[in-house]
């Protein structure tokens, strides 16, 4: 199975970045969520009263979760050269910030791609372009908060968003530059031959002082169990194998 993009999403136990107490990964190909891991992280921080409020984690959840540095090998051998795309540039901003406090170098991706200015570029007449708008908008049902849950749709939304501009992941990964908020031309994007080849490796205000999304203050239930990434059937080679995490259980202080 050939994976055509990972979207990445955390939640945080402050206003500060770094402090990542879940992350989730969703693996994407034609068009469709195949994939998905997720892990608590203990920020070994504090949390503010705000952001547990809105995913319900706390320090009893995450207690005996992994810390950044526990987690970060994981994460680095699923995105390591991968396009990896997020609902603005907080998730990438965070995965940084983290790496840089714990002292560890930087994942490293390939190409980074923000859906939020995509999804402005598809569909420029809407009210808004924060997560919740375009789950109504195109009836995908989710709950929000949770960092899997949040990155499946962040997926689907860039899937609709190549759909209406009638670009490929390709032609849209062609791009020279490395951060993607925008779609090529349509002559540049007929002239694109085939696969692309990754290079090693804005939009704040769709986010909280508390480093929450606002994109996302509505709670939905999805009808797509998440299941561990290499958990799919068939015969193609598993993705990476991660070890057991914490579990989705209760999220509650």
């Amino acid at each position: 199975m050939t994976v055509d993009y990972f979207v990445v999403d955390v939640e945080t136990a402050n206003q500060y970045r770094h402090s990542i107490c879940q992350i989730g990964i969703a693996a994407f190909a034609d068009g469709k969520m195949v994939d998905g891991w997720e892990s608590l992280v203990n920020p070994h921080d504090s949390f503010l009263e705000f952001n547990v409020d809105l995913h319900g984690i706390g320090p009893r959840t995450v207690a005996k979760a992994p810390c950044w540095g526990e987690v970060f090998p994981k994460v680095n051998a699923l995105l390591s050269g991968a396009a990896v795309a997020s609902h603005t540039e907080f998730d990438r901003g965070a995965l940084y910030g983290a790496c840089a406090r714990a002292g560890i170098p930087d994942v490293g991706y390939g190409k980074w791609i923000d859906t939020c200015w995509l999804a402005r570029s598809a569909w420029p007449n809407l009210p808004n372009h924060k997560l919740t708008t375009l789950a109504r908008i195109f009836r995908i049902e989710y709950r929000a908060h949770d960092a899997l849950e949040d990155a499946r749709v962040a997926g689907e939304v860039l899937a609709l968003a190549l759909k209406e501009r009638q670009v490929t992941i390709n032609e849209l990964l062609a791009s020279k530059t490395n951060y993607i908020t925008s779609f090529p031309s349509p002559n540049a994007a007929s002239a694109v031959p085939g696969p692309c080849l990754f290079t090693p490796a804005a939009d704040s205000a769709q986010k909280t002082a508390a480093g929450a999304s606002r994109d996302r203050p509505v709670a939905f239930r999805s009808p797509y169990p998440a299941k561990p990434l290499g958990s799919q059937s068939g015969s193609s080679p598993p993705l990476p194998d991660f070890a057991a995490t914490a579990p989705r259980s209760a999220r509650r202080r």
